[in-house]
């Protein structure tokens, strides 16, 4: 319940007009409940002629308010019997009875309607945060989640925890408001049956508890195991095309069995669990009204007790109006469980770590003209040193290439600049300012990106040309497709500039790709360039293309090529030879060939 509360202070909070309101609709619906059921008296009394006495009308305002609602009340029945007969009386009482339904029926409505906005808006809210948590996290953190799984909880965890919400208002606010109304009534009517009534009903609540016990844990399981099964799906949907190539469809699908039957089992327990919940308290409630109508009954018909036999029927009614409520309780208990379990999940996220921050006193942006300095860097990603010992020094309008096997540290080094990653040991300067000391956005504002994948989204050319460019015209997105060397092959498709790529560009060839992420740098005109082996997954024409597109792009920036085609990096001012994290060799391309030392060994490996 603690853990409850805290989330209800964390999201219910901003509703709090909602909830009043709710309140109020519940407490008036449990009051016009009992009222309604307090026709059923003297509808008893005249269907069985109980009640022989006579009535006279007294006024409002002499003696106990109670009695006098209760006289009055009786009299005007009595008159309409004298005046009408006992059918028209009958039918009289019945109309009441259904119109006072109909209010209690209107006003139970009004607390849901209530509800739902509250209800909504705490998981719209969750859902953003969530996604608003997943935008700010380092790329570090996504190495070790799955896809599916971080999916799984803004999706079908939210879901659990709107359902635990919806359980718990009826937990805190209605069930309570109902329990105790009729209690109280309960007490007024006899308060020596309530007594006995109240010695039961905790006995009920401690079985009823017992069930739902284990309820989280197998609710954590589920929703964890759920998470793989998504990210088995993503992951297949991805490699469709290996998945076929190697003809695996087998092993694919005994993998994602296994997983689902997995699945199943924990769904079955937890399920199976959840509702014994409903029969469990209906046989309990059954169990303790019968005790409590043979214990009444038995005063009743000894002559021992203080209430009558319609006002006993009545009070039987008005405690079975509890047992609903009390069977709700009981369901909410478990849903909430549920709740809490994918409230761990979703908390993971939430109160993940971001290492990259930003500075508390940040510095402005660097003037124009940017130099870029690695002084003695080292980086880890876990416990071997990525980086040893890095110092390099990148002048404005220079291009500096950095090349080596795979596994050397060239794409860890380009990650650093835009602080995907932060340094262990040294620094990273623009213009003499560490980057530690700028805002992440006003760093990452002075760059442009172009990878050896191509990410593009399901969207337009245009959309995709414009990606990060705020207020830019068809003018300057048209001169950057040209630029990019686009532009003729976009005005070919069906609908120009307006036609969707499909996912991930599906619908382009991979220059064609690669010249709309080039388009897109060359929109957002950014000092300082970053490419990652942009040309490496092209044909010979298309890299054609693409590298006339990048020399264009490169004219006066300051850029950071990593290549392993080192065709594309001859004319580089600067090319460093990466081995094990360290650069073994730099020079320009005549002298590192002189140097005959590992770039010319690559070379020739090249050549061959």
């Amino acid at each position: 319940m603690k853990d409850f509360l805290l989330l209800a202070k964390r999201y219910i909070s901003p509703y709090k007009k909602y909830l009043i309101l709710n309140i109020f609709f519940n407490i008036l619906s449990a009051f016009l409940t009992l009222f309604s059921f307090a026709l059923i008296i003297p509808i008893l009394e005249m269907l069985f002629h109980i009640s022989p006495q006579h009535y006279e009308y007294i006024a409002w305002g002499n003696g106990d308010f109670k009695d006098v609602a209760v006289n009055n009340f009786y009299y005007y029945t009595q008159e309409i019997i004298v005046n009408h007969g006992q059918s028209v009386a009958l039918a009289a009482l019945a109309a009441m009875l259904v119109f006072m339904t109909m209010l209690k029926t209107g006003t139970a409505y009004l607390s849901a309607y209530f509800s739902i906005p509250m209800r909504t808006g705490v998981v719209r809210d969750i859902r953003e945060q969530i996604f608003d948590k997943i935008l700010s996290l380092p790329i570090g953190f996504f190495s070790t989640e799955r896809k599916g799984d971080v999916m799984a909880r803004i999706s079908v965890d939210v879901g659990e925890v709107e359902n635990s919400i919806t359980s718990s208002i009826n937990m805190l606010f209605k069930n309570p408001i109902m329990i105790i109304v009729c209690l109280v009534t309960m007490i007024i009517v006899s308060w020596q049956l309530t007594i006995f009534v109240l010695i039961l009903l905790p006995i009920a609540g401690a079985l009823m508890g017992k069930v739902g016990k284990n309820l989280k844990r197998a609710s954590l399981e589920g929703q964890t195991q759920w998470g793989v099964l998504l990210s088995n799906i993503e992951e297949t949907l991805g490699g469709l095309r290996i998945v076929k190539a190697f003809n695996a469809e087998s092993k694919v699908n005994g993998r994602f069995k296994r997983e689902n039957e997995k699945f199943v089992r924990i769904s079955n327990r937890m399920n199976r669990r959840y509702e014994l919940a409903h029969p469990m308290s209906e046989l309990l409630g059954t169990l303790t009204i019968a005790i409590v109508l043979w214990f009444g009954g038995t005063l009743i018909l000894a002559g021992n007790s203080s209430i009558s036999a319609a006002s006993f029927i009545y009070y039987m009614v008005i405690f079975y109006s509890i047992i609903n409520p009390a069977k709700d309780l009981s369901k909410a208990v478990y849903s909430i469980q549920r709740g809490m379990a994918s409230m761990e999940r979703i908390d993971k996220i939430l109160k993940a770590d971001n290492p990259i921050k930003d500075p508390a006193s940040p510095k402005p942006l660097p003037e124009a003209k940017p130099s870029i300095r690695y002084n003695n860097v080292f980086f880890k990603y876990s416990q071997n040193w990525v980086i040893k010992n890095v110092s390099l020094e990148i002048p404005f309008g220079q291009t500096v290439a950095l090349v080596g096997q795979s596994g050397s540290g060239k794409s860890t080094m380009a990650d650093l600049l835009p602080r995907f990653y932060d340094v262990n040991e040294g620094s990273i300067t623009i213009n003499g300012i560490d980057i530690r000391q700028l805002k992440v956005y006003d760093l990452r504002s002075l760059m442009g990106n172009v990878n050896q994948e191509a990410i593009l989204f399901n969207d337009t050319f245009y959309n995709n040309i414009t990606f990060g460019v705020k207020n830019a015209t068809m003018e300057q997105v048209e001169q950057a497709a040209r630029v990019a060397n686009a532009y003729d092959f976009i005005m070919e498709s069906e609908n120009g500039f307006e036609t969707n790529i499909g996912d991930r560009g599906c619908r382009l060839s991979g220059g064609q790709r690669q010249r709309i992420s080039i388009a897109r740098a060359i929109l957002k005109n950014p000092p300082i360039l970053i490419l990652d082996e942009a040309t490496s997954a092209l044909d010979t024409e298309s890299e054609h293309l693409v590298q006339e597109a990048l020399d264009r792009l490169m004219k006066d920036r300051t850029t950071l090529v990593i290549a392993h085609r080192l065709s594309t990096i001859r004319n580089a001012d600067l090319i460093c030879v990466m081995h094990e994290g360290e650069i073994v060799e730099r020079g320009t391309h005549d002298q590192l060939i002189a140097l005959n030392g590992q770039y010319k060994r690559l070379v020739d490996m090249q050549k061959f």
